[in-house]
């Protein structure tokens, strides 16, 4: 296509860049919704490439009659005076599509604009739409625009619950509120709210005749600080968070422009629905093979699409990196000056986010989670302290208003199989709290439940389900905690029957209710169907114990809460574990859980199940220990909390990398260690060990190759100390990377490397 343009452009020297862009729009059937022609983003693409050097445009035109903008004989507002009357005395207000650029209504139009708006009259970006407020009374009140969507807006996507893949596919169904104004001379109670109204019931339509697709969404920015926004609140728009400062052309993160509050409004019931929905069909085993990793990092980092393939090399590189040394700093880990540059100017690229880093690493996961019958996808958060670092931009409170700490919340979903062996992550979200909005914990059972910052459990059980469907074969259990016992997860369960299960313990403050009462009276009511024992690990200085439980389960009908009466009923399983016969010398609070599950249980060996299940989820609490004490997330100094993130998708994948070894070490001690270990890795910590150069000819076991590891990082291997922990093997993994380096140096080995890494600053 490329040379077929530069031939046109050559051949025909009278051809414009519209001409151009009309024909390529041709050649590549590129067509908007009603057939029409796309080119003006036909236009746009193709100054990107005259940017970028990859084909020659022919030279911009003017407009004719010199360009610039038209002078007119007489002033189109001629006669308004102003108006402070109320909203019956005013009329019934109109509302006036606006035709074309050269129309009387478009200059009247761009002339409120001009005089009234702090924006002017444009440019308006994309499809749009103009109108007119007008008075039979009073004449020309105003005016509205709706123009193309902002490409991406973290607030707006996390709301939403978009994926990128459906963020491109459904962003025409969205459009932006750009302009709304009423002549500040006109004071109208209330009009502000009545227009909004009128205008967005027409919207759809409008937009749909002039486009051929109709918008589900709208959006708006109001100026934080300088404007409260009091008509679209009074209009029932709902207020989803803020902009970060950065405008369409911000490309270098320079944040310059104030900093706006997001409204939204829903046009149609089932907004959310399409929106999400992607119609391209999910990759199937059949699509072509990618090579094979070469390594771990490979496996878990070398699927990412970051758009260049030097990004995606240095991905990589960091991957085995931060491995080696899990509990060094940046500058430690990456052990040059040139690498440790090129790390941050990684983390700095506007394409590196937390989400593109991940990406990669879930679709292994879901690799991994398609081998096994049943699979617990645990959810938790957990809080990340970094007060000691008071310059890093972009934080937020992380617990009351009057408390000092400052930091980022982490909302990750572990997948575990029923054994409890960590298989990846599959939902990250990450966000800092708005310093304005703590403290207002009053205000929360007044705003739907995609306002508040429990949403983050739905939005787990979204990313879950989502992995359900590449992974058909499997069962899938979504587990929370007591803070995830919310009616409206249960409720989204329902909604999707071909989705995940749900396992919840209860919280015994939200007085759950089923049809004989309240959750708890009706279980006490049960009879003690059997006794099961669990395995209570150690917490701080609680040792571990073995907890025996009497177990009861019956079938129960949840009930909405009064508050929430659109809700409907949903059908679920209830087990009460309480135990029994403990020390009370020795054990201050004694296990007492009663889980809430779609799984359906109906025997007392089910109930066994489901509480076994339950216990699964302590293995995040212990991958979120191994995040923090082993990769040192929290000492990460990197000035901005974008930075933070990318640099923690990273740790997050190395954090599960050494868990998951701690783990597949215990439970399957007899596999060959090259599972996890390279050739030169086992060879070199043999050697180093046994104090024997002599190669030997089979490599050992995982559990003997673990053990050797942890003795570097002083595991004794005595009769009493079991078997070696996170901890030591963090401290064990970074001698081995320099011992394995020597021992490839004296041998003459080549070590794994990543891809090389343009010293170019262009990609970072």
């Amino acid at each position: 296509m490329i040379e077929r343009i530069e031939a046109a452009v050559q051949t025909e020297p009278d051809l414009s860049r519209r001409a151009l862009s009309r024909r390529v729009c041709q050649w590549l059937d590129w067509r908007r919704p009603d057939g029409r022609l796309k080119e003006m983003s036909c236009r746009a693409a193709l100054r990107k490439l005259e940017t970028r050097e990859v084909l020659q445009l022919p030279a911009a035109r003017g407009f004719p009659g010199g360009g610039g903008k038209r002078r007119v004989g007489t002033d189109p507002l001629q006669g308004l005076g102003a108006v402070e009357a109320s909203l019956d005395a005013v009329g019934p207000v109109d509302l006036v599509l606006v035709g074309g650029r050269g129309s009387g209504q478009a200059r009247v139009w761009n002339a409120l604009m001009e005089r009234h708006h702090p924006l002017g009259s444009g440019p308006l970006c994309g499809a749009q739409l103009r109108y007119l407020i007008r008075s039979p009374v009073y004449g020309w009140l105003g005016g509205l625009a709706f123009s193309a969507a902002a490409w991406r807006l973290s607030p707006r996507e996390r709301w939403i619950d978009w994926s990128d893949a459906a963020r491109r596919e459904n962003l025409g169904r969205v459009v932006n509120n750009s302009r709304f104004l009423i002549r500040r001379d006109v004071r109208v109670p209330h009009l502000a709210s009545h227009v909004l109204g009128r205008c967005l019931r027409r919207l759809a339509e409008d937009w749909q005749t002039r486009y051929g697709q109709a918008p589900v969404l709208v959006e708006s920015f109001v100026e934080h600080g300088r404007f409260a926004g009091t008509s679209y609140q009074a209009a029932n728009w709902q207020q989803i968070g803020i902009t970060r400062g950065r405008g369409r052309q911000d490309r270098r993160h320079q944040s310059a422009l104030p900093v706006k509050d997001i409204y939204v409004y829903p046009l149609h019931r089932q907004w959310r629905e399409t929106l999400c929905q992607v119609t391209q069909p999910i990759p199937t085993p059949e699509a072509p093979q990618r090579p094979p990793p070469m390594d771990w990092a490979e496996e878990e980092f070398g699927r990412a699409n970051l758009a260049d393939a030097r990004l995606e090399g240095r991905l990589v590189s960091l991957a085995r990196d931060f491995f080696a040394r899990p509990q060094a700093n940046v500058p430690q880990a990456c052990a040059s000056r040139a690498k440790t540059k090129a790390a941050y100017r990684f983390f700095d690229h506007p394409r590196v986010t937390m989400d593109q880093l991940l990406d990669a690493h879930i679709a292994s996961t879901r690799d991994r989670v398609r081998q096994h019958p049943v699979v617990l996808a645990v959810q938790d958060t957990s809080t990340l302290n970094y007060t000691t670092h008071p310059a890093t931009e972009g934080l937020g409170p992380l617990h009351t208003i009057d408390d000092v700490t400052r930091g980022l919340l982490l909302h990750d979903t572990m997948a575990f199989t029923e054994d409890g062996v960590p298989l990846g992550l599959l939902d990250v979200q990450c966000w800092a709290r708005d310093p304005d909005e703590v403290g207002k914990k009053r205000h929360r059972k007044q705003l739907p439940i995609e306002q508040k910052e429990s949403f983050k459990w739905l939005r787990s059980y979204h990313a879950v389900a989502e992995a359900q469907k590449h992974c058909p074969d499997t069962r899938m259990v979504s587990v929370g905690d007591r803070e995830a016992d919310l009616y409206e997860l249960f409720a989204l369960t329902a909604q999707t029957p071909e989705g995940p299960d749900l396992l919840v313990r209860a919280e015994r403050t939200r007085n759950r209710l089923v049809e004989q009462g309240l959750l708890w009276d009706h279980l006490a009511a049960q009879p003690v169907a059997g006794f099961q024992e669990v395995h209570v690990p150690r917490k701080g200085s609680r040792p571990a114990r073995t907890a025996r439980l009497a177990v009861r389960y019956a079938a129960v009908e949840l009930q909405p809460p009064k508050t929430k009466p659109t809700l409907v009923p949903v059908q679920a399983w209830a087990i009460s574990a309480q135990e029994v016969g403990y020390d009370a010398r020795s054990v201050s609070s004694p296990l007492s859980w009663t889980l809430v599950t779609t799984v359906a249980t109906a025997s007392f060996e089910q109930a066994c199940q489901r509480l076994s299940w339950y216990t699964r989820r302590w293995g995040i609490e212990v991958y979120h220990r191994t995040l923090k004490s082993g990769c040192r997330i929290e000492t990460r100094q990197l000035a901005t909390a974008k930075r933070l993130e990318a640099c923690l998708a990273i740790d997050m994948v190395v954090a599960w990398r050494v868990y998951h070894l701690v783990k597949i070490g215990r439970d399957t001690p007899d596999i060959p260690c090259t599972a996890y270990f390279e050739e030169a890795e086992w060879r070199a910590l043999v050697a180093y060990v046994t104090k024997d150069p002599t190669p030997r000819a089979e490599p050992p076991s995982l559990r003997q190759a673990t053990r050797m590891v942890a003795s570097l990082g002083g595991f004794l291997g005595r009769k009493g100390d079991g078997e070696p922990g996170n901890q030591t093997l963090w401290l064990g993994l970074q001698r081995l990377d320099d011992i394995a380096a020597m021992w490839c140096v004296l041998t003459g080995v080549p070590q794994i490397r990543g891809p090389t890494v343009s010293s170019e600053t262009d990609y970072g």
